[in-house]
């Protein structure tokens, strides 16, 4: 690709190699199709598909799919949240706001609550989260249970792929 750059004082013509073919160029875009990842259980009636993950950077990105009637266990968060619900519907317990098809939810850190899936919905609800830092899972008396940082959803991941018998999951930065 060549690029001229002109003025009233000189004329200069740069060009610049392709950079797909530079070695040490930018990084190639990753793709991973639905069915590249499998579906394990997180717990009865909620399974997840680890999509990507930077233990380093702290954050995981995640698809839930939950059944109706189900709660995941009441969480702080230590770092934002983003999530896009596909299909179906859920709330947290503490707000009245329903995420529906189409919906966007911006958590700030500590941010604390319960994920509920209403008895209501007629089908499965599908929700793409990125977490940045960690999930602190609550017991009844707000003391933290558990932690679920990135390292610790790959772990929990890696592992229900392997009771699945299934093989390695190819997780983007793992």
């Amino acid at each position: 690709m060549a690029s001229t750059i002109a003025n009233t004082d000189a004329v200069q013509t740069v060009v610049i190699a392709d950079p797909a073919v530079i070695a040490g160029g930018p990084p190639l875009a990753l793709h991973r199709g639905e069915s590249d990842l499998p579906f394990v259980p997180y717990q009865e009636g909620v399974t997840f598909q680890l999509i990507q993950v930077d233990i380093e950077a702290g954050f995981f990105v995640v698809r839930v799919r939950g059944e109706p009637g189900r709660t995941i266990q009441r969480h702080k968060h230590t770092g934002e949240i983003f999530a896009f619900t596909l299909a179906g519907s859920w709330k947290y317990l503490e707000y009245p706001e329903i995420n529906t098809a189409g919906s966007f939810l911006y958590e700030p850190a500590g941010s604390v609550h319960t994920l509920h899936f209403p008895a209501t919905n007629d089908e499965v609800t599908d929700v793409w989260f990125v977490l940045h830092g960690a999930n602190l899972n609550l017991d009844a008396d707000g003391n933290v249970e558990s932690v679920l940082d990135a390292g610790a959803a790959l772990s929990v991941y890696r592992a229900a792929c392997r009771n699945g018998g299934l093989p390695e999951p190819n997780i983007i930065g793992a």
